[in-house]
């Protein structure tokens, strides 16, 4: 039997999973979800899987709908005799729940990754993890991507003459550190303080802006509001711009006001979550290639080390 791939998409981020195909040489499988007047759902696929690869395109953002999909779909690949069940999760919901840091609080990630390999996947494949031990609790091997491998060309041709790497928080610092060694430029941090979630109380500068053009370098954005925080304060320390990228685009609540009413010249994503709403300020660089050159190479189990920028 011809060793075949099979690329299908949840309905998280379609565009995404067509885009993959595409990139890949193949249209996307077919497959339908079937709602019940209830609320519940049934996935389907609408060809044969049995013996190929399946890789099963689906960002677990929220509602939970769409994580429960993904594993109903890995538990159907399964059924229908498929000979591996690869999961492409270009954004991995409940990322930030990676460690019991209260208590009597669950650790999300590792939950998630116990369904997963429990619905029955033989592989994991994402893109920057919030946290990089997430890796660790599947059973299962884990690709996680950089998006450094596309943003290093978008930052060398926005040609900034005074470039400066800054990371909007003390969790972010190595990230940025490792931007500023590839790109040979100096490093400034903020420091935040909270007092609960999704608020930032105070914020602090670690370093020299002034004349200085500011990239902000983050993995995900949700509120916006540490990022358009950090982004004021590097103009009111005399930088010349400041723009920002950051991989997964979550932007709820007062994000989009946020961003637009900020000191943000430019906020840069990837489409490995879709955009609720559009803007002048954002744009928008595809993660679909890099996927799909990784599909191959791992369903044709040769070495995926040369993607991998840091």
């Amino acid at each position: 039997m011809p060793n075949v791939a099979k690329i299908f998409s949840g309905s998280a981020n379609t565009i995404l999973g067509e885009s993959i195909a595409k990139n890949f040489g193949q249209e996307l499988g077919k497959y339908s979800l079937h709602r019940f007047s209830d609320g519940e759902f049934q996935p389907s696929f609408e060809e044969t899987v049995r013996g190929c690869d399946v890789f099963i395109v689906q960002s677990t953002i929220p509602p939970t709908d769409n994580l429960f999909e993904l594993l109903l779909m890995v538990d159907a690949a399964k059924r229908a005799s498929a000979r591996r069940v690869i999961a492409v999760l270009p954004y991995f919901g409940f990322a930030r729940q990676d460690r019991k840091d209260q208590p009597r609080v669950p650790i999300g990630s590792k939950m998630v990754a116990n369904l997963l390999t429990a619905a029955g996947i033989s592989r994991v494949m994402t893109m920057d993890l919030h946290a990089d031990q997430i890796q660790g609790f599947f059973e299962v091997p884990v690709d996680h991507l950089y998006a450094s491998a596309i943003f290093t060309e978008v930052i060398k041709e926005l040609n900034l003459p005074n470039l400066v790497m800054a990371s909007p928080d003390m969790g972010g610092s190595k990230r940025a550190y490792a931007y500023a060694k590839h790109l040979e430029c100096d490093v400034v941090i903020c420091y935040k303080q909270r007092k609960k979630a999704n608020k930032v109380d105070k914020m602090f500068l670690i370093g020299e802006v002034e004349g200085k053009d500011v990239l902000l370098v983050d993995d995900m954005i949700d509120t916006a509001g540490t990022l358009t925080k950090a982004a004021n304060i590097m103009v009111e320390k005399g930088a010349n711009s400041v723009r920002a990228i950051c991989t997964h685009p979550i932007l709820s609540g007062e994000a989009y006001e946020r961003i637009e009413n900020s000191a943000l010249d430019e906020l840069i994503v990837t489409d490995t979550i879709p955009l609720k709403q559009k803007s002048d300020k954002i744009r928008v660089v595809s993660v679909a290639d890099l996927f799909a050159k990784v599909i191959y190479k791992v369903h044709n189990y040769e070495s995926i080390s040369s993607y991998f920028i840091f």
